[in-house]
């Protein structure tokens, strides 16, 4: 399976495999190399404090110029958080 570039998705919008947001990316996470990210943090909403971790195996699609990500799976699979 091809790595994914999770390193500029800041800020992109997350929804599941049935188009429901999940929220938004904070970051990108570090495991296995320092250069290549395992998985997304993204937060619930603004107004949330849940935050949920996204593995780069989950993301189905990536749309740069929409500043979307897709995943494979409903929300209530995800693991949050903090």
């Amino acid at each position: 399976m091809k790595r994914l570039d999770l390193t500029t998705t800041s800020g992109y919008l997350v929804a599941d495999k049935a188009g429901r947001i999940v929220g938004r990316v904070e970051c990108p996470m570090y495991g296995r190399a320092l250069d290549i990210a395992d998985a997304l943090s993204v937060r619930g909403s603004r107004l949330s404090r849940r935050r949920c971790v996204v593995p780069a195996e989950a993301i189905e699609q990536i749309d740069g110029g929409g500043g979307m990500i897709a995943l494979r799976f409903e929300r209530e699979a995800i693991r949050s958080f903090l």
